[in-house]
């Protein structure tokens, strides 16, 4: 009686040691990936376009990888949150490019594991750190250039948050754009110190209504809220940007498609495939309409053939363009 016990014991600490084994198999091949979306995921704009990517990316692979996500961060609390996400995953993404200087620094501490910046700018490296650079300044001059064909008073608008590099660029671009199709055409540009303070970018735009402008665009997260006021105690319009949402909204002619979400998700994917690789990546127009594109709202044949043109002569660099 005594020695079946002991065989018996055997037999269930063996089957209990397998299915450890298994389980812990299992899970090793489960990537883990932390996202960290500073602004809120329903801005209408970069971190929703975010993380449209990021639901996407767990409906393609299922229980093959598990997300943790970190939302609405203050700067001073970045480094803390990119701290919590690197030290329970494998991949960490960082939305927007005020999280570089931050997950550059946590990146040093924690060097196996793989960090993917979407919205990366060129001059940092590190081994472990992948910039993903969305060209908002490329796809920005097509903007502008549609914001000229459908604008009725001449004036258009452009609303910034941050006045740094890459914002203050795709501004510039948006009003070289606009006069490659308008030359005389007037454009008045804001920046309102905050992507998501909606009084301040009301304030900005309405006075850009003020000089008359009737076509507005935006880099802007929840600031948007803001524009869209205006817009609509005006009657004035907006470009939108990241994703094309033509028919949900009348406030909105036309959308630029900056592929934040095509980022996240091809960071998912690179990592999954283990082909994920470190170093500055850039995207825009020539990685296709996934990941930059712009398009009209029931254009005409005309304008739809010109911004066309102009994203093909983009593409070929026969229109140059600055960073950002």
């Amino acid at each position: 009686m005594w020695s079946r016990r002991l065989v018996l014991r055997s037999v269930l600490l063996t089957g209990a040691f397998a299915l450890s084994a298994s389980a812990f198999a299992q899970a090793a091949d489960v990537l883990k990936v932390g996202i960290l979306i500073p602004g809120s995921k329903s801005d209408k704009g970069w971190m929703e376009s975010s993380y449209d990517g990021l639901m996407a990316a767990e409906k393609k692979y299922g229980d093959k990888i598990q997300v943790q996500m970190i939302e609405n961060i203050n700067y001073a609390d970045m480094d803390q949150a990119l701290t919590n996400l690197a030290g329970k995953n494998d991949l960490v993404i960082g939305v927007g490019g005020q999280t570089q200087a931050s997950v550059y620094k946590i990146a040093k501490r924690f060097p196996k594991v793989h960090f993917s910046i979407v919205g990366g700018n060129e001059g940092d490296s590190a081994p472990n750190v992948a910039g993903y650079d969305v060209k908002q300044a490329e796809i920005a001059y097509v903007a502008g250039a549609a914001a000229a064909m459908l604008s009725k008073t001449g004036v258009i608008s452009y609303v910034g948050g941050l006045e740094i590099p890459s914002i203050v660029n795709a501004g510039k671009e948006f009003g070289n754009g606009a006069r490659s199709i308008n030359p005389s055409i007037k454009y008045v540009e804001n920046y309102t110190g905050d992507f998501d303070d909606v009084a301040k970018a009301k304030e900005a735009t309405l006075a850009a209504i003020a000089q008359g402008a009737d076509i507005h665009y935006h880099i802007l997260n929840l600031g948007l809220r803001g524009m869209e006021q205006a817009a609509k105690e005006k009657g004035t319009h907006i470009i939108g940007s990241y994703t094309d949402r033509c028919g949900t909204d009348p406030l909105y002619l036309a959308y630029s498609i900056t592929g934040t979400g095509y980022q996240v998700q091809y960071a998912i994917d690179q990592a999954v495939k283990g082909s994920w690789q470190p170093g500055y990546k850039e995207f825009g127009l020539k990685m296709g309409p996934e990941a930059s594109n712009m398009v009209i709202c029931g254009a005409t044949p005309e304008q739809k053939a010109k911004l066309e043109s102009i994203m093909k002569d983009l593409i070929d660099g026969k229109i140059k363009v600055l960073k950002g």
